[in-house]
């Protein structure tokens, strides 16, 4: 990164809803659209003045695949505001700070909006390859005979087993592996064991349910009112009475007959949306904005697709050794919790002599890093982990961390389906 900052001067979420086997009440374009209004309404600047507007977003529908774009007009940012969708899976949120920090960093934009979102209770149900042929088929048939022989040759059970997209979504289709069987491989490599993962997965809920009730996430969260009236205050995945025997009766769920990882230490299926307001130095001091922080420098990432629970090992390293910096040097962490199997592998990793070596290319390893300063109002295992938007959304939230207790930097890091990892270290103002 050149030596222009990039300030984050402002940011809002939806809360996080967690999916309950149903569409949910809000699409991708809703839960953008109301989070986006209720940061902007505090901004000291209009909407239209931004210089563009950049949304992450896995799985948009298909009435909104450039959904930056829609989100932008629907929020008011006027016609001449381009805007503009990326997709990086985990790290789409992620990525939009990112691109947003190229151009104001090249002199292309000095104001941008730039977040991620998805609804995946939303994530559509799909016809079977040989159930759309049979449509192709029915539809090049010409005569009611022809028609009729072709009713004669469906299949019931065709029709009524549907694809699962998020399903297909989260399966890696290089190695053929659900990201659920990657968390697996991860445990079986670092000895990582089912009462460790529950642990991790509890004190993850107890963190977030200590975090709501002292305010921690009020600053973020704004409210969202739906179309019924009704009013979703709060992320409503966190379970208040978690606890290890309740997480011990539930089964594998990914290697059913050998594995440890289940639904209750995996992140759960959420509808969610974030937007930060990045700025140049000149756009702040022209607007006379008060920024939360800036960003310093950020890292992409690639490893093994089977191993890719480790990504955030591979970005935040090399970011560490650009500025010098040990582990326990910076004041937070976030590490979206996918699976509290993988983000205690990368715990792990780091210790490890022979990863970090053969791996990394370190000549030592990097140490045990202290987990107090490691998501400390809990993470995706409790929260949700809405894919578009969870790489926004613990930048955000890192930055109200340091904010909080007085720190200085830390660093945001996300593994990404695929097998990547992405990794952002920011500093308080």
């Amino acid at each position: 990164m050149n030596n222009q900052p990039v300030y984050i001067v402002d940011g809002a979420r939806t809360p996080f809803l967690k999916a309950r086997n149903a569409p949910g009440p809000f699409s991708a374009g809703d839960l953008a659209t109301a989070a986006g209004r209720a940061l902007l309404v505090r901004q000291p600047f209009a909407a239209d003045e931004f210089d563009e507007v950049i949304l992450g977003c896995a799985s948009p529908s298909p009435d909104e695949v450039n959904i930056g774009r829609v989100a932008a007009l629907r929020m008011g940012c006027g016609h001449k505001v381009p805007g503009w969708t990326v997709m990086r899976n985990c790290a789409s949120g992620m990525q939009a700070l990112d691109s947003a920090i190229a151009n104001i960093q090249n002199g292309r934009s000095q104001l941008v909006l730039a977040g991620g979102v998805d609804a995946l209770s939303h994530a559509p149900l799909l016809y079977s390859d040989r159930m759309v042929l049979w449509f192709a088929r029915m539809a090049q048939a010409r005569s009611m005979g022809q028609k009729a022989a072709m009713f004669a040759k469906l299949s019931p059970a065709a029709l009524l087993s549907p694809v699962i997209g998020i399903m297909k979504g989260l399966t890696d289709p290089v190695v053929n592996l659900l990201m659920g069987q990657t968390a697996e491989n991860l445990a079986f490599r670092f000895g990582i064991t089912r009462e460790q993962m529950d642990e991790f997965s509890v004190r993850s809920h107890q963190r977030v349910t200590a975090g709501q009730d002292a305010g921690h996430y009020d600053n973020e969260v704004s409210p969202l009112v739906g179309r019924d009236g009704k009013v979703y205050p709060a992320d409503d995945g966190v379970r208040r009475d978690s606890s290890m025997e309740g997480l011990a009766k539930l089964k594998p769920f990914f290697d059913r007959k050998y594995g440890n990882v289940t639904p209750g230490n995996s992140s759960q299926i959420t509808d969610g949306g974030v937007w930060l307001v990045l700025a140049s130095e000149e756009a702040v001091k022209r607007h006379n904005l008060q920024p939360l922080g800036r960003i310093v420098d950020s890292q992409w990432a690639g490893l093994d697709p089977a191993q890719m629970g480790l990504g955030p090992v591979h970005a935040a390293t090399p970011i560490l050794q650009r500025h010098k910096l040990g582990l326990n040097d910076l004041d937070a962490w976030e590490i979206n919790e996918a699976f509290a199997a993988q983000v205690l592998a990368c715990i792990a990793a780091w210790q490890d002599a022979a990863y970090c070596k053969d791996e990394l290319g370190l000549d030592a390893p990097l140490g045990a890093l202290d987990e107090s300063k490691l998501n400390v109002d809990g993470g995706a295992i409790a929260l949700g982990h809405p894919v578009g938007a969870s790489g926004a959304r613990i930048v955000l939230h890192l930055l109200h961390v340091l904010r909080r207790t007085n720190g200085k930097r830390g660093i945001a890091s996300i593994c990404i389906g695929g097998g990547q990892g992405g990794a952002m270290l920011v500093e308080t103002v």
